[in-house]
């Protein structure tokens, strides 16, 4: 197992990398996660995954050792490979697909390209409790304003209102004031729908 490489950075692009480690260039694919940490001086230090199949080798690299954690634990999950696990670490940063895991947030994973309702829950249901344990989460404080956000949600959803645009609404009214209730929601939601 190649654990890290530290060369010279020969090559870069959105998503690959080619270092040169004692005159030996490695190819290896990254995420924009990892594209956005790259610095600018030639020299470069990326923890790995390697990746053997019967028709290839293949390398992943990242510059933080968390990310590295999060890409090998969706790789534990049925259904996801190394193409959707850097995608989703393409499409969200590593801390938000962290939070999504751990607060059951389905909304966010889905909204990942090539991640079905079936996948994403799979993903939580999974990952949750690693997640939990391994990056020491809390998850009363994860979970209660998705709750809140869900409960008023559905509540829109009864009262006749489009799921995609009450969604919008909520995601606001949350962002703003992560604590807020679930009738402070609501009542904010139809005054902007």
């Amino acid at each position: 197992m190649i654990a890290h490489l530290q060369g010279k950075l020969v090559e870069k692009s959105a998503t690959h990398v080619i270092i040169d480690c004692g005159g030996v260039g490695y190819h290896v694919n990254i995420s924009l996660h990892t594209y956005s940490l790259l610095p600018t001086n030639d020299l470069i230090k990326l923890y790995t995954h390697l990746q053997i199949k019967e028709d290839a080798h293949t390398l992943f690299g990242f510059m933080e050792k968390s990310e590295r954690e999060i890409f090998r634990l969706l790789l534990s999950v049925s259904g996801i490979g190394a193409g959707i696990a850097r995608t989703m670490l393409s499409s969200l940063n590593p801390k938000q697909i962290t939070n999504a895991i751990a607060s059951g947030d389905v909304g966010t994973i889905q909204s990942i390209k090539g991640i079905g309702s079936k996948t994403a829950q799979r993903v939580i249901l999974d990952l949750k409790e690693k997640v939990l344990k391994l990056f020491d989460l809390d998850e009363v404080s994860m979970s209660q304003s998705n709750t809140n956000r869900d409960e008023a949600l559905s509540a829109l959803e009864v009262l006749g209102f489009v799921r995609k645009s009450a969604e919008k609404v909520i995601e606001k009214i949350v962002k703003d004031d992560p604590e807020a209730s679930v009738e402070s929601i609501i009542k904010q939601a139809l005054k902007n729908l």
